[in-house]
C-alpha cells in the first residue's frame, strides 16, 4: 500500500478513499498499528487510553455504505478519538480517566458523539486526559490520570503535554488518529495545542452541546476539535454542530451560526486585520527564545497585511485573580452528570469518589485529591455561596466587559493575538473563542504557537486568520517518535 498515513490530511484521505487506494477498515489498522509501536511500546507516548471494539466493525461498515451509497460528507469514514470525558454510548468507558470511574459506562452518546456518528466518523477510541481535567489536586504533572498513566510530549520527553486534553493533542500531533475531541474550561484546549503543535479550536460557549460530557464548570465548559490543519478542525467543527435544546448555553448562538464554516478559510485572511498586542499580559513569563519566536509570528502577520496595534493593553489584566467559580460549580455539575447515568452505575456523587480514592489510595492518589475535597466540602452544592456570586461578577466584568470587550472597542480590534495559550487565562471566563496554530519550535524542539482570540460567536474572522497564517508560515512538522539519547 503506497498510501502515506503520516500527516494526512482529511482531504488527502477522502481522494485516497474514493480513489479505492485505502479503506477506512486500512486506515483504522494503520492507525491502531502506530499505537501499538509508538503509544504502548518504544516511548510510551499513552495518549490513547482505550480503543472502541467495534472500531473496525463500524469502518467496514462505512466502506461498504460508500461503495453502495457515496459517502456522506467530510467526516465519513475518518477515524477520531475523543477525549475521555466525552460520553459514548457504546462498549467503552467514560471515565475523565479516574480509576473510580473506570467501569462507568454511559447509558447514551454526548449530542455531539452523535452528530459524529451521523456524519460518517469513526469513533476510534477515547483519549487519555489529566485526571477529572485537572480538577482533582495540586501539584498533578498535566497530562496524568490513574486510569491511564502520564501522557508524554513527543517532541521532547522533558516538555510538559499541558492539560487537560493532553491525550487528544499528542495523539493528533504523533499521528494515531486523524483528529480529536478535546474539552476546555480554562486553557484544556489551547495549552496542549500549544505544546502538542496542534492546531485547537476553543469555541465560543454556546456554540457547541456540552450534554452528555463529564462538567467541570458550567458557565465555561466547551468542546472543540484538536487537528493538524486549520482545514481538518474546521471540518471536525462542522460535524459537531447542532441545535441541542437541553444546553440551556446553545440559546446564545440562535441565527449567529454558520452551516459550513470551510468558507472562511482565506489565505488572505490576515490583510487589512487589525490586530491587538496585549503586551502587558504576564509576557514577562515568556523565555527570550519564546518571546523572539512570538515577535516573529507578529512580523510575519505584518507581512501578509494585517494590521499590528501593539501595545493594545487590557486594562483589567493585573486585576484578574484567583475566581472561586469553577470550585463552586464542579460539584454540583459532575453531581447531575452522575445522577443521569443509570441505576448501575458505580459513582453516584462527588463524595463516592472521594471515598473510592481513600480506600486504594497506592493507585488512585499519587498526588491527593485535596481539591476533590474542597469541592466537596468548601462548597455548599447550591451555587448559594456569596464568594461564588462576586467571583462570577466580577469574572464578567473584569475579563469581559472591561477586560476584552473594552481594549477591542479602543483600538477598533478585529483579534487579539496572545503567546501560547496566555490568552486563556482571560478569554475563559469571558466565553469568548479561541485558536491556537503551531509557530515554531525551541532549540530543545519544544512547540510553540500563537493564540487568535476574539469575541462571541467570531468563529469566522479567527478562521481566516489562523488559517492565513498557517498557510504563509507552515512551520509544523511530525514528531520522529525516537528514543532520545
Amino acid at each position: 500500500m503506497s498510501f502515506e498515513i503520516v500527516e494526512a490530511t482529511i482531504p488527502e484521505i477522502q481522494a485516497a478513499l474514493e480513489a479505492g487506494e485505502i479503506t477506512s477498515q486500512q486506515l483504522v489498522l494503520m492507525y491502531l498499528e502506530r499505537i501499538a509501536d509508538h503509544d504502548k511500546n518504544g516511548l510510551t507516548i499513552n495518549s490513547v487510553l482505550e480503543i472502541n471494539p467495534d472500531a473496525l466493525f463500524i469502518a467496514e461498515s462505512l466502506d461498504v455504505e460508500r461503495s453502495l451509497q457515496g459517502p456522506r460528507g467530510p467526516m465519513h469514514g475518518i477515524p477520531v478519538l475523543v477525549k475521555d470525558n466525552i460520553n459514548t454510548g457504546d462498549k467503552m468507558h467514560t471515565s475523565a480517566g479516574s480509576l473510580a470511574l473506570a467501569n462507568s459506562f454511559a447509558v447514551e452518546d454526548a449530542f455531539i458523539v452523535t452528530r459524529l456518528r451521523e456524519a460518517g466518523a469513526i469513533i476510534m477510541g477515547k483519549a487519555n486526559m489529566t485526571e477529572f481535567a485537572n480538577f482533582m489536586t495540586n501539584g498533578m504533572p498535566s497530562g496524568f490520570s490513574s486510569r491511564g498513566g502520564q501522557v508524554l510530549n513527543p517532541y521532547n520527553i522533558s516538555t510538559p503535554t499541558g492539560g487537560s486534553s493532553a491525550g487528544s493533542a499528542v495523539a493528533v500531533a504523533c499521528n494515531f488518529c486523524t483528529v480529536s475531541v478535546g474539552t476546555e474550561t480554562s486553557g484544556s484546549i489551547l495549552n496542549p495545542g500549544n505544546l502538542g503543535s496542534v492546531i485547537g479550536i476553543k469555541p465560543t460557549v454556546g456554540m457547541i452541546s456540552r450534554s452528555g460530557i463529564l462538567p467541570l464548570s458550567n458557565t465555561q465548559d466547551t468542546a472543540g476539535p484538536m487537528a493538524r490543519t486549520v482545514r481538518d478542525a474546521v471540518l471536525l467543527l462542522n460535524a459537531m454542530l447542532g441545535k441541542d435544546s437541553s444546553d440551556a448555553a446553545m440559546g446564545t448562538s440562535v441565527g449567529r451560526l454558520h452551516e459550513d464554516y470551510t468558507v472562511f478559510l482565506d489565505e488572505n485572511g490576515l490583510r487589512g486585520a487589525r490586530i491587538g498586542i496585549p503586551r502587558d499580559y504576564y509576557f514577562e513569563e515568556l523565555t527570550e527564545e519564546q518571546l523572539a519566536l512570538f515577535n516573529a509570528s507578529v512580523e510575519q502577520m505584518r507581512a501578509q497585511g494585517a494590521i499590528i496595534i501593539d501595545p493594545a493593553d487590557i486594562r483589567t489584566a493585573r486585576e484578574i485573580s484567583y475566581s472561586s467559580v469553577v470550585l463552586n460549580e464542579f460539584k454540583i455539575s459532575l453531581n447531575a452528570y452522575l445522577s443521569r447515568l443509570g441505576p448501575g452505575a458505580p459513582m453516584r456523587t462527588l463524595r463516592d469518589i472521594i471515598d473510592f480514592n481513600h480506600t486504594r489510595p497506592m493507585e488512585t492518589l499519587k498526588y491527593g485529591q485535596v481539591t476533590l475535597m474542597d469541592a466537596e466540602y468548601a462548597t455548599s452544592g447550591t451555587l448559594t455561596d456569596p464568594q461564588y456570586l462576586r467571583d462570577r461578577a466580577t469574572d464578567l466584568k473584569l475579563c469581559k466587559e472591561q477586560g476584552i470587550d473594552a481594549v477591542m472597542k479602543e483600538h477598533n480590534l478585529d483579534a487579539l493575538l496572545f503567546p501560547a495559550d496566555f490568552g486563556a487565562r482571560i478569554t475563559s471566563r469571558a466565553g469568548y473563542p479561541s485558536i491556537v496554530v503551531p509557530s515554531g519550535y525551541t532549540a530543545a524542539g519544544a512547540p510553540f504557537g500563537v493564540t487568535f482570540s476574539a469575541q462571541a460567536y467570531q468563529e469566522p474572522l479567527l478562521i481566516k486568520l489562523a488559517y492565513a497564517f498557517e498557510q504563509y508560515t507552515k512551520v509544523r512538522k511530525a514528531p520522529s517518535l525516537q528514543s532520545f539519547i
